[in-house]
C-alpha cells in the first residue's frame, strides 16, 4: 500500500454530469477555490471545447492563484480518422492553458470493436499518438483507461497493452477506471496489484457507484498499490454517481493510516454542504461522516452507554470531520437521551426530574408528534417544565375566510387576536396565498406590535405528513415548519386532525421559540 495517496476531484466534470446539475461558471470557480483550500491535489475543471461554459471557465481560472491544487483539463484521445496534430479535441486541451491534462482512451476490446469500430492495433496507436502529442506540446498527461476492469476481465493482455501504449507516449499516471461501476472490490484489488507489479509509473483508480461499491473498490485499489484516487464531493456523477471523496478521504486518513495532502479534516462537512448547496443536491442525511444523521443517536441504550464512553456507539469523534453529535428525542428515548439533550441546551438537570419530561414526550409522540425533527418545540417543552415560564403571548382566537370567484383562484384571509403579558390585545387581519400563509401573515402582523423582532422571521420550509392514511380525510396530520431570522434556523411541530390547527400550533411555537431565545418570556 502506498504511503501517500494523491486525491483527484472530478466534481466539476464528472459530477456535473449528474442529472439535474448545471454549474454556472461562478459556481465552478467557487468550488475550485474551496477544493484548493481543502488541499485536493488535482481538480478536473471540465472538458474544453465540449461547451462554451467550460471554455470560459478555463480562461477565467487562469486569473486564480491556487495554493494547493493543480487544475486539470479533461478530454479524449484523438478521433480515429484524425492525426493528432489535426484533432480539435487535443488542440482545445492545449489551448486550455493547464499544466496537466487528463485524457481517456478505450481499454476494453469490446468498446474498441463495437463503439470505436477500429481494430485493436489502431486503438493502441490512437492512445500512444494522443499522449505523445500532448507531451510534445508541453503537457503533463494523466491517462484514464476507460472500462479497464471490464476489459481486464475479458482480455487482460489487451487491457495492459493499452496502458503500455499510454506509458510509451509519455503518460505520468495510469488510472484504472470502473466506468460501468459493476466491479467487485476483490476484482479491482487483484487487477490493480497486477498492474502495479508491471509498471514503474504510478497507478490510480476511478470508480463509479452503480453497484454501491465505489468507495470499497477505490480503497481496494489503494490497498493493492494505487496511489491516486479519483472521485467527487458527495459522490455525485453520471447515473448512480462516482466514488464519494467525503467517505474515501476520512477512511484513508483515519482508518487506513494513509498520508494525503489534506491536513484539516474538520473542513470536510462544510465542503460537503457547500457543494450540496451549489449543486442543489443536498447530501443525504445518512451519508457517512458528513450527513446530519451520521452521529445522531435515538435509542436510549445507545445514549446511556455513550454518556459513559462515547466510543461505545461512535466510530470517530464527529468533530474530526467538522460534524457534531445529535441526541434525538422520541418515544424510543430513555432518561439518558433527555439528560444529554437538556444538558446540550444548557439547562441544569438530573435523572429524577427528567422523568416527567420523558413521560410527556412519549405521550405526545403516541399522538403523532415527532421531536427528533423539531428540536425547537422540544426545547420549548423542556423550558416550560423546568423554568416555569409563561408564554410571551396568548392566542385568543382566529378566523379564516376563503373566497372563490368564477374564473379566479381561491383567496384566503385570516384574522387573529393575540394578547401580551400585560393584557394588551391586538386584533388584526391579513391576506395570503392560502389559509396557512394568511394565518402566518396575520399572526406575525399582530405580534410585531409587541415584538418588532418578529419582522425578521420568515418561513423557509413547510411539510405535512398524514399520520394514519387509513383514516382518510379524518386522519391526523403532522406539520413541520422551519423558520429563520437570517441568523439561525429552527423547526417546530404541530399535530391535529385539522391541518389548519396543526399548522397554527407549529407557527405559534416558532414565534414563541425565537422570543424565548431573546429573553421575552415572563415568570409566573
Amino acid at each position: 500500500m502506498a504511503d501517500r495517496v494523491v486525491l483527484y476531484d472530478t466534481t466539476l466534470r464528472d459530477g456535473a454530469q449528474t442529472e439535474g446539475v448545471s454549474f454556472s461558471i461562478e459556481d465552478k470557480l467557487e468550488i475550485l477555490q474551496r477544493l484548493d483550500d481543502f488541499a485536493i491535489d488535482f481538480v478536473e475543471g471540465g472538458w474544453p471545447s465540449s461547451n462554451p461554459k467550460d471554455d470560459e471557465f478555463f480562461e477565467r481560472a487562469k486569473e486564480l492563484e491556487l495554493k494547493n491544487s493543480k487544475l486539470v483539463a479533461f478530454g479524449s484521445t484523438r478521433r480515429a480518422k484524425n492525426s493528432a496534430d489535426r484533432d480539435e479535441g487535443l488542440a482545445s486541451l492545449i489551448a486550455a492553458g493547464t499544466e496537466w491534462v487528463c485524457i481517456f482512451g478505450k481499454s476494453w476490446d469490446l468498446h474498441v470493436v463495437k463503439a470505436l469500430q477500429v481494430s485493436l492495433e489502431d486503438n493502441l496507436a490512437i492512445v500512444e499518438d494522443s499522449v505523445r502529442y500532448l507531451c510534445d506540446n508541453g503537457k503533463r498527461v494523466i491517462f484514464d483507461a476507460e472500462h479497464f476492469f471490464d476489459g481486464y476481465q475479458d482480455n487482460p493482455e489487451y487491457a495492459v497493452q493499452v496502458l503500455e501504449a499510454a506509458k510509451n507516449g509519455g503518460a505520468e499516471w495510469l488510472v484504472l477506471c470502473d466506468t460501468n461501476g459493476g466491479s467487485m472490490p476483490y476484482d479491482v484489488g487483484k487487477a490493480t496489484e497486477a498492474v502495479r507489479n508491471s509498471f514503474d509509473i504510478p497507478i490510480g483508480v476511478h470508480c463509479h457507484n452503480d453497484s454501491d461499491l465505489a468507495v470499497a473498490c477505490s480503497q481496494a485499489g489503494v490497498r493493492m498499490g494505487a496511489s491516486m484516487v479519483q472521485g467527487t464531493v458527495n459522490g455525485i456523477g453520471e447515473r448512480c454517481g462516482n466514488a464519494n471523496l467525503c467517505s474515501i478521504i476520512p477512511n484513508l486518513i483515519l482508518k487506513m493510516g494513509v498520508n494525503t495532502a489534506v491536513k484539516d479534516l474538520s473542513k470536510l462537512r462544510s465542503l460537503s454542504t457547500f457543494v450540496g448547496d451549489i449543486s442543489n443536491i443536498f447530501p443525504h442525511p445518512g451519508m457517512p461522516y458528513v450527513g446530519d444523521r451520521a452521529f445522531a443517536h435515538k435509542g436510549g441504550v445507545h445514549v446511556s452507554a455513550m454518556s459513559r464512553d462515547q466510543r461505545t456507539y461512535e466510530h470517530i469523534d464527529p468533530q474530526l470531520v467538522g460534524n457534531r453529535r445529535r441526541i434525538l428525542i422520541s418515544e424510543m428515548a430513555g432518561t439518558s437521551n433527555i439528560l444529554e439533550k437538556v444538558r446540550e441546551l444548557g439547562i441544569d438537570s438530573n435523572r429524577e426530574d427528567t422523568k416527567p419530561i420523558l413521560d410527556r414526550i412519549k405521550a405526545l409522540e403516541s399522538q403523532g408528534f415527532q421531536f427528533d425533527g423539531a428540536e425547537a418545540s422540544f426545547e420549548l417543552l423542556v423550558r416550560r417544565f423546568r423554568e416555569n415560564k409563561r408564554p410571551p403571548f396568548e392566542l385568543q382566537g382566529f378566523r379564516l375566510f376563503i373566497d372563490s370567484q368564477m374564473g379566479s383562484k381561491l383567496t384566503s384571509e385570516a384574522s387573529v387576536k393575540v394578547m401580551d403579558l400585560d393584557g394588551n390585545l391586538e386584533h388584526t387581519a391579513a391576506d395570503g396565498d392560502g389559509p396557512v400563509n394568511a394565518l402566518d401573515m396575520a399572526l406575525r402582523k399582530a405580534l410585531t406590535r409587541f415584538f418588532p423582532k418578529l419582522n425578521s422571521v420568515r418561513l423557509t420550509d413547510y411539510k405535512v405528513r398524514v399520520i394514519d392514511e387509513k383514516a382518510g380525510t379524518a386522519a391526523k396530520v403532522r406539520v413541520l415548519i422551519r423558520s429563520t431570522d437570517g441568523k439561525s434556523t429552527w423547526t417546530t411541530v404541530g399535530v391535529s386532525e385539522n391541518i389548519i390547527e396543526a399548522s397554527l400550533m407549529a407557527l405559534v411555537d416558532s414565534m414563541e421559540y425565537i422570543l424565548m431565545k431573546d429573553g421575552e418570556n415572563g415568570d409566573r
